[in-house]
């Protein structure tokens, strides 16, 4: 059963940490871990009392937890979560709450393609010098796509007969 806590401690670690090796968890996340997983209730479990017992595993000057530390923090959070049952049933109830979840993403904002939106994204429909600026598969070309690249070969700007001196003095 630890196992399958210890995956779903690594889940959450690396959620939102593009620099987290899943190793360590903060506070946010171990958070957000007890709030998706149905530990934190709200009545008997408040986000007060994860925040609480976070703070007491974690070591003193230190901003994150092991995983060995996140066990010891679910031992507290079971006991208060599952009062009428012994620490040991406790416990194995919190890590059945826990097993095969992953981080929600409930509530996240996503690009909207409402009404227009798709219509005026859709680079397929573009015409006149917009369509330039896209490739066959609808990717932007950059900058070579924005601007018009000038031919810079010559002695001053504008200048048409590039590579034409030579031709001329040698008569």
């Amino acid at each position: 059963m630890a196992s399958e806590a210890g995956k779903t401690f690594q889940r959450f670690a690396v959620f939102g940490e593009s620099s987290s090796s899943g190793t360590e968890m903060n506070n946010k996340n171990f958070s957000k871990l007890c709030k998706d997983c149905g530990i934190m209730d709200g009545k008997t479990v408040t986000s007060t009392d994860v925040d609480i017992v976070f703070s007491k595993v974690k070591a003193k000057n230190a901003r994150t937890i092991t995983f060995q530390q996140f066990q010891e923090a679910m031992k507290e959070l079971a006991q208060k979560r599952f009062k009428d049952k012994n620490p040991d049933e406790a416990l194995e109830n919190v890590y059945k709450l826990m097993e095969g979840k992953d981080p929600a993403t409930t509530g996240v904002t996503k690009a909207t393609t409402v009404g227009g939106v798709s219509r005026l994204t859709d680079t397929s429909k573009y015409t006149g010098t917009h369509k330039e600026r896209f490739d066959e598969s609808g990717k932007g070309k950059g900058i070579a796509g924005r601007e018009e690249t000038t031919d810079n070969s010559g002695y001053v700007s504008g200048y048409k007969g590039a590579g034409t001196y030579e031709k001329k003095s040698s008569k």
